[in-house]
């Protein structure tokens, strides 16, 4: 196709400088966005007199059939063209003659291609809030199913105090929820449309750039316009929060993938969710949660790529600015996919109770119990933990666990120790009994899960 900006230059360019010039490949699943925004921007210049109503309703039937044609599949875009917007361009004209080539005026790629990309990052913010709201019901979900299965709970990845399977899945509801605020967040503050600014020093025709964003959505207008076709901070944002998810995502595949080894044996993953070995028959390997692990990496580096392409970028816009795209698409589709795959293996895991259980009475994660049980006989916390300290490295030393230990020998450590100790060393009572807010008894967590499912009803 002819270039549409020749005029200064002849318009031809070297078969590389085509190659490495051309966005189509990348941008063109932009081609709604840029057709319902050249929709409203004919509206605007029909409302304002830039152009007639009937050559306005002869551009929006145009592009309406444009946009049918390519969804249909009748109309192919063109591989060769410069981008989304120069093929749409030059078909409308095709199709409706010297009435197409008004379109763009008062307009230029810059912040056509700055709306195109708002309108996709606000779509895509609303799908990925769906799939949030719908893995934290399912957390939710199993959660409810699990609110007294015992299992150990860790820190430094050492035996810490007995909680439930049901928390320790609250927890990731609880990161989903800041992820899906932090999407909101993000939303509000790329709600400003971009165009009518222009090149970058905005327009002498009598433009209504307020309506043109009503138009589309939008409840404001970006107020500088060399601002507004420069800035990607809502790329940055977008991805930035997808980093985030990715990276929750990334610690629940990595506890998936170890309770599910033969050493933990806490989960049992289906065959679906699974891969074996072209080798060792007995494999079954957590490839999902593996990937989408590894996918964390990638993208990280989309963000990293993309704020290094814009550390130095002068204002206003920049061809450096075409290489956005490619890492925003990518963080998107993968962060969907990820979340996706969690929902269905999440649904279907199946947990080992009994595994669970017997790792837990393993550790003396009831001894914190100890000591909570001695500071309500009077004693201070700090002696009743150097107590309860002394009382582990005792049972260490005759491989017996608390709960096994007898009378006489807990009387040997503090006279304030009654029989009653061994109902609150059991690991269901320091499970219930720790029903402060947030905590991990059924109450604690059922309130958490109520919480979690508002939010993702929201």
């Amino acid at each position: 196709m002819d270039k549409l900006w020749a005029g200064r230059t002849i318009g031809t360019t070297a078969d590389l400088v085509d190659e490495i010039n051309s966005s189509v490949a990348v941008d063109r699943r932009l081609y709604k966005r840029d057709i319902a925004g050249s929709k409203a921007h004919a509206k605007m210049l029909a409302k304002q007199g830039i152009i007639t109503q009937e050559e306005a309703d002869a551009i929006v039937e145009g592009l309406t059939g444009i946009c049918e044609d390519i969804t249909s599949g009748a109309l192919e875009i063109d591989p060769t063209a410069e981008d989304i917007h120069m093929f749409v361009e030059q078909v409308l004209t095709q199709r409706i003659g010297d009435t197409g080539k008004k379109l763009h005026t008062a307009r230029s790629r810059n912040d056509q291609v700055a709306l195109d990309t708002k309108m996709y990052c606000i779509e895509e913010i609303d799908s990925i809030e769906q799939l949030l709201c719908n893995l934290m019901n399912v957390l939710c979900d199993k959660a409810s199913e699990n609110l007294e299965v015992i299992m150990p709970g860790y820190t430094h990845m050492q035996h810490a105090q007995p909680v439930s399977f049901g928390q320790h899945l609250m927890a990731y509801a609880m990161m989903c929820a800041r992820d899906k605020s932090r999407l909101e967040d993000c939303k509000k503050r790329m709600d400003r449309s971009p165009i009518g600014a222009c090149a970058l020093a905005g327009t002498t025709f009598n433009i209504d750039r307020q309506y043109e964003a009503e138009l589309l959505g939008f409840s404001d207008i970006a107020m500088n316009s060399m601002d507004a076709v420069s800035d990607r901070d809502h790329f940055l944002e977008l991805m930035s929060d997808i980093a985030i998810i990715m990276m929750h995502i990334s610690r629940l595949s990595e506890e998936i993938i170890t309770w599910a080894t033969t050493e933990f044996g806490f989960i049992k993953l289906p065959d679906e969710y699974t891969t074996g070995s072209s080798i060792m028959p007995q494999k079954k390997n957590p490839d999902v949660a593996e990937l989408c692990r590894g996918k964390t990496g990638r993208v990280y580096g989309n963000l990293m790529s993309l704020l290094t392409t814009l550390k130095g970028i002068p204002l206003a816009y920049n061809k450096d600015m075409q290489e956005d795209k490619e890492p925003l698409f990518d963080s998107v589709e993968t962060v969907k996919l990820c979340i996706e795959a969690f929902i269905e293996m999440i649904d279907v895991l199946i947990v080992d109770e009994k595994s669970m259980y017997e790792s837990a009475r393993k550790g003396y994660l009831n001894a914190t119990d100890v000591a909570d049980y001695l500071v309500t006989k009077g004693m201070p916390f700090r002696d009743a933990y150097n107590v309860s300290g002394k009382i582990v490295s005792y049972c260490l030393g005759r491989g017996c666990a608390l709960e096994e230990l007898p009378m006489e020998e807990y009387k040997h450590f503090s006279d304030m120790f009654e029989d009653d100790v061994y109902h609150r060393l059991a690991l269901k009572t320091c499970v219930e009994r720790r029903n402060s807010a947030g905590g991990t008894s059924p109450a604690s967590v059922r309130a958490q899960i109520e919480f979690i499912r508002e939010i993702a009803a929201q």
